[in-house]
């Protein structure tokens, strides 16, 4: 099982970087390298982390969520998001062949590395949150779950989400991509249904997590929704 997950986890590396050097035709795009090198690294340094702290969390978010046992509404959403994400580096890749995007600053992107970085941070508060942050939409009453209402999850009810905002604002800013921070604004919807399908099913079938939406008002992000 180990060795799959390594298999996998290097194909998805090698197929994100043949998409974006393949779509703008050129290995010179210095700005990809580097985003590449932060997105590969966070996430094998997190996967090692989860691997030495909980493995059994590891597990859990090594399965698929287009699993049998998912509603059909959420494989559908989860297709729509990942096409929609590989739509994206294509564009991202095509706005650098063509230059279609100009006067990308050079903060931007430095900003953009720093999104992503803190993406990635984010995600490891609320994994330290909620050892049952799964990839899938179901309720794990073989590991006795319950709520989370601590570290991030006491500001939002779906932080894991608000912080990939922050890696769909980065990731374009870094790659000077201005087509691809338009982009970004088609995941906000596909991330809205994917939060009210997942609180459709907690709310049925998990103990206290109608208490704590009346306590935590807000979804993605504070004060807006």
């Amino acid at each position: 099982m180990r060795g799959l997950a390594v298999v996998r986890s290097v194909a998805w590396f090698v197929l994100l970087g043949l998409i974006l050097f393949g779509s703008a035709g050129t290995l010179r795009w210095p700005q990809a390298w580097v985003f590449l090198a932060l997105f590969i690294l966070c996430s094998v340094a997190m996967g090692l982390w989860l691997r030495w702290t909980d493995p059994e969390l590891l597990a859990e978010r090594m399965k698929s969520p287009l699993s049998g046992n998912q509603s059909l509404r959420d494989r559908v959403v989860i297709v729509l998001v990942m096409v929609w994400f590989a739509i994206w580096l294509v564009v991202m890749g095509l706005d650098v062949r063509f230059g279609w995007s100009v006067g990308v600053p050079r903060w931007a992107e430095v900003l953009g590395a720093v999104l992503i970085l803190a993406a990635f941070w984010g995600w490891v508060r609320v994994l330290q949150a909620n050892r049952f942050a799964s990839v899938q939409v179901r309720v794990q009453s073989e590991r006795g779950q319950s709520v989370a209402s601590s570290g991030p999850y006491a500001v939002v009810r779906h932080p894991m989400y608000s912080f990939a905002l922050l890696l769909m604002i980065g990731a374009p800013l870094l790659l000077s991509s201005w087509w691809g921070l338009v982009g970004s604004i088609v995941a906000f919807p596909l991330l809205a249904a994917r939060a009210l399908g997942e609180e459709a099913v907690l709310l049925t079938g998990l103990t206290g997590y109608r208490e704590y939406t009346e306590k935590v008002r807000f979804r993605l992000l504070p004060w807006v929704w």
